[in-house]
Protein backbone atom coordinates (compact mmCIF):
# COMPACT_ATOMS: atom_id res chain seq x y z
CA UNK A 1 0.00 0.00 0.00
CA UNK A 2 3.26 2.32 0.39
CA UNK A 3 3.40 2.90 -2.92
CA UNK A 4 -0.57 3.74 -3.75
CA UNK A 5 -0.17 6.16 -1.14
CA UNK A 6 2.79 7.48 -2.46
CA UNK A 7 1.20 8.54 -5.89
CA UNK A 8 -1.53 9.80 -4.11
CA UNK A 9 1.02 12.44 -2.33
CA UNK A 10 2.41 13.35 -5.19
CA UNK A 11 -0.51 14.13 -7.40
CA UNK A 12 -2.37 16.09 -4.51
CA UNK A 13 0.65 17.79 -3.78
CA UNK A 14 1.49 18.75 -7.72
CA UNK A 15 -2.54 19.79 -8.12
CA UNK A 16 -2.80 21.73 -4.85
CA UNK A 17 0.50 23.47 -5.18
CA UNK A 18 -0.62 24.32 -9.02
CA UNK A 19 -3.73 25.61 -7.83
CA UNK A 20 -3.08 27.89 -5.17
CA UNK A 21 -0.33 29.48 -6.91
CA UNK A 22 -3.12 30.10 -9.82
CA UNK A 23 -5.75 31.05 -7.70
CA UNK A 24 -3.51 33.51 -5.47
CA UNK A 25 -1.54 35.08 -8.31
CA UNK A 26 -4.15 35.63 -11.62
CA UNK A 27 -7.34 37.22 -12.02
CA UNK A 28 -10.53 35.13 -13.64
CA UNK A 29 -9.46 34.63 -17.22
CA UNK A 30 -6.34 35.45 -16.91
CA UNK A 31 -3.66 33.78 -19.56
CA UNK A 32 0.09 32.90 -19.37
CA UNK A 33 0.95 31.63 -22.61
CA UNK A 34 4.09 29.36 -22.41
CA UNK A 35 4.26 27.67 -26.03
CA UNK A 36 3.13 30.19 -28.35
CA UNK A 37 -0.78 30.32 -28.67
CA UNK A 38 -0.87 26.05 -27.93
CA UNK A 39 -0.46 25.74 -24.53
CA UNK A 40 -1.90 28.19 -22.00
CA UNK A 41 -1.98 28.99 -18.18
CA UNK A 42 -5.57 30.15 -18.37
CA UNK A 43 -7.04 30.44 -15.02
CA UNK A 44 -10.98 29.99 -14.49
CA UNK A 45 -13.07 27.88 -11.82
CA UNK A 46 -16.20 25.72 -12.74
CA UNK A 47 -18.59 24.63 -9.64
CA UNK A 48 -18.93 20.89 -11.62
CA UNK A 49 -17.12 18.12 -12.99
CA UNK A 50 -13.94 17.87 -14.61
CA UNK A 51 -12.98 19.45 -17.81
CA UNK A 52 -16.31 22.12 -17.00
CA UNK A 53 -18.87 19.87 -17.11
CA UNK A 54 -21.28 20.75 -14.26
CA UNK A 55 -24.78 20.32 -12.81
CA UNK A 56 -26.96 23.43 -12.25
CA UNK A 57 -28.36 24.74 -9.24
CA UNK A 58 -26.64 24.72 -5.90
CA UNK A 59 -28.69 21.32 -5.04
CA UNK A 60 -26.56 20.11 -8.25
CA UNK A 61 -23.74 21.01 -6.71
CA UNK A 62 -24.20 19.48 -3.25
CA UNK A 63 -25.41 16.40 -4.74
CA UNK A 64 -22.10 16.34 -7.04
CA UNK A 65 -19.98 17.03 -3.86
CA UNK A 66 -21.67 14.43 -1.84
CA UNK A 67 -21.22 12.34 -5.08
CA UNK A 68 -17.60 12.53 -5.11
CA UNK A 69 -17.27 11.71 -1.31
CA UNK A 70 -18.75 8.49 -2.00
CA UNK A 71 -17.14 7.85 -5.14
CA UNK A 72 -13.86 8.30 -3.64
CA UNK A 73 -14.62 5.84 -0.17
CA UNK A 74 -15.93 3.52 -2.35
CA UNK A 75 -12.79 3.48 -4.95
CA UNK A 76 -10.25 3.69 -1.35
CA UNK A 77 -11.68 0.63 -0.12
CA UNK A 78 -11.94 -0.92 -3.41
CA UNK A 79 -8.06 0.11 -4.30
CA UNK A 80 -7.31 -1.74 -0.21
CA UNK A 81 -8.86 -4.65 -1.47
CA UNK A 82 -6.82 -4.79 -4.41
CA UNK A 83 -3.50 -4.39 -2.68
CA UNK A 84 -4.40 -6.73 0.22
CA UNK A 85 -4.82 -9.56 -3.13
CA UNK A 86 -1.33 -8.85 -4.56
CA UNK A 87 -2.65 -7.26 -7.70
CA UNK A 88 -0.32 -6.51 -10.16
CA UNK A 89 1.05 -2.84 -9.94
CA UNK A 90 -0.35 -1.87 -13.16
CA UNK A 91 -4.39 -1.70 -12.11
CA UNK A 92 -3.44 -0.60 -8.85
CA UNK A 93 -1.46 2.41 -10.34
CA UNK A 94 -4.23 3.37 -13.00
CA UNK A 95 -7.30 3.29 -9.73
CA UNK A 96 -4.41 5.28 -7.60
CA UNK A 97 -4.24 8.35 -10.29
CA UNK A 98 -8.12 8.09 -10.44
CA UNK A 99 -8.60 8.23 -6.41
CA UNK A 100 -6.14 10.65 -6.54
CA UNK A 101 -7.56 13.03 -9.35
CA UNK A 102 -10.98 12.44 -7.60
CA UNK A 103 -9.57 13.60 -4.08
CA UNK A 104 -7.61 16.74 -5.58
CA UNK A 105 -11.21 18.17 -6.67
CA UNK A 106 -12.80 17.08 -3.57
CA UNK A 107 -10.40 19.23 -1.71
CA UNK A 108 -11.17 22.34 -4.05
CA UNK A 109 -15.12 21.63 -3.66
CA UNK A 110 -14.98 21.02 0.02
CA UNK A 111 -12.59 23.52 1.52
CA UNK A 112 -11.73 26.08 -1.18
CA UNK A 113 -14.36 28.30 -0.75
CA UNK A 114 -14.15 28.52 2.86
CA UNK A 115 -10.30 29.47 2.74
CA UNK A 116 -10.33 31.86 -0.27
CA UNK A 117 -11.63 34.80 -0.74
CA UNK A 118 -13.90 35.10 -4.27
CA UNK A 119 -11.68 35.56 -7.89
CA UNK A 120 -12.76 37.79 -10.20
CA UNK A 121 -11.75 39.38 -13.45
CA UNK A 122 -10.37 42.41 -11.60
CA UNK A 123 -9.04 41.17 -8.19
CA UNK A 124 -6.84 38.04 -6.96
CA UNK A 125 -8.17 36.01 -4.34
CA UNK A 126 -6.47 36.28 -0.80
CA UNK A 127 -5.97 32.90 1.33
CA UNK A 128 -7.79 33.20 4.77
CA UNK A 129 -9.85 36.34 4.01
CA UNK A 130 -10.63 37.92 7.43
CA UNK A 131 -14.21 38.55 6.40
CA UNK A 132 -14.67 34.22 5.56
CA UNK A 133 -14.28 32.77 2.45
CA UNK A 134 -16.75 32.70 -0.92
CA UNK A 135 -19.00 29.83 -0.33
CA UNK A 136 -19.43 27.39 2.68
CA UNK A 137 -18.78 23.63 2.76
CA UNK A 138 -19.36 21.41 -0.39
CA UNK A 139 -20.04 24.91 -2.21
CA UNK A 140 -16.67 25.74 -3.60
CA UNK A 141 -15.53 25.68 -6.77
CA UNK A 142 -12.74 23.96 -8.53
CA UNK A 143 -9.55 25.62 -10.35
CA UNK A 144 -8.43 24.61 -13.27
CA UNK A 145 -5.65 26.38 -15.52
CA UNK A 146 -4.13 24.06 -18.29
CA UNK A 147 -5.56 25.46 -22.02
CA UNK A 148 -4.38 23.56 -25.29
CA UNK A 149 -5.45 25.23 -28.15
CA UNK A 150 -4.14 23.52 -30.73
CA UNK A 151 -6.35 23.92 -33.60
CA UNK A 152 -8.68 27.19 -33.60
CA UNK A 153 -10.41 27.86 -36.66
CA UNK A 154 -13.63 30.01 -37.63
CA UNK A 155 -16.93 28.46 -38.11
CA UNK A 156 -16.67 30.05 -42.35
CA UNK A 157 -12.84 28.06 -42.91
CA UNK A 158 -14.66 24.81 -42.38
CA UNK A 159 -17.80 22.83 -44.09
CA UNK A 160 -21.25 24.47 -43.40
CA UNK A 161 -22.47 20.95 -42.90
CA UNK A 162 -20.72 20.40 -39.57
CA UNK A 163 -23.07 20.20 -36.25
CA UNK A 164 -22.85 23.72 -34.84
CA UNK A 165 -22.46 22.11 -31.52
CA UNK A 166 -18.62 21.91 -32.48
CA UNK A 167 -18.56 25.76 -32.63
CA UNK A 168 -18.40 28.09 -29.18
CA UNK A 169 -20.39 31.15 -29.12
CA UNK A 170 -17.30 33.22 -29.86
CA UNK A 171 -17.90 31.27 -34.07
CA UNK A 172 -14.51 29.54 -33.66
CA UNK A 173 -14.08 25.99 -33.35
CA UNK A 174 -10.79 24.56 -31.02
CA UNK A 175 -9.54 21.84 -30.14
CA UNK A 176 -8.90 21.22 -27.86
CA UNK A 177 -11.17 23.41 -25.92
CA UNK A 178 -12.02 22.26 -22.40
CA UNK A 179 -9.84 23.87 -19.46
CA UNK A 180 -8.44 21.39 -16.71
CA UNK A 181 -5.93 20.60 -13.59
CA UNK A 182 -3.94 18.07 -12.52
CA UNK A 183 -6.44 15.91 -11.38
CA UNK A 184 -8.47 16.04 -14.44
CA UNK A 185 -5.50 14.42 -16.05
CA UNK A 186 -4.77 11.87 -13.21
CA UNK A 187 -8.20 10.47 -13.69
CA UNK A 188 -8.09 10.81 -17.77
CA UNK A 189 -4.65 9.23 -17.79
CA UNK A 190 -6.03 6.31 -14.86
CA UNK A 191 -9.13 5.60 -17.13
CA UNK A 192 -6.77 5.27 -19.79
CA UNK A 193 -4.51 3.00 -18.87
CA UNK A 194 -6.80 0.67 -17.85
CA UNK A 195 -8.95 0.95 -20.70
CA UNK A 196 -5.16 0.27 -23.08
CA UNK A 197 -3.31 -1.76 -20.65
CA UNK A 198 -5.13 -3.35 -18.14
CA UNK A 199 -8.14 -5.37 -20.38
CA UNK A 200 -7.18 -8.65 -18.64
CA UNK A 201 -8.08 -7.19 -15.65
CA UNK A 202 -11.22 -5.31 -16.92
CA UNK A 203 -12.78 -8.58 -18.26
CA UNK A 204 -12.10 -9.97 -14.37
CA UNK A 205 -14.83 -7.10 -13.33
Amino acid sequence: MKRPLLIVFLVLLIDQASKFIVKLTMTIGQEIPYIGNWAIIHFTENPGMAYGLQFSGEWGKLALSLFRILAVIAIGLYLFLLTRRKTPFGPVFAITLILAGALGNIIDSAFYGLIFSKSTYQTVATFLPEGGGYAPFLYGKVVDMFYFPLIVLQQNQLPQWLPNFLFGSDGYFVFFRPVFNVADSAITIGVAWLLLFERKFLKKL
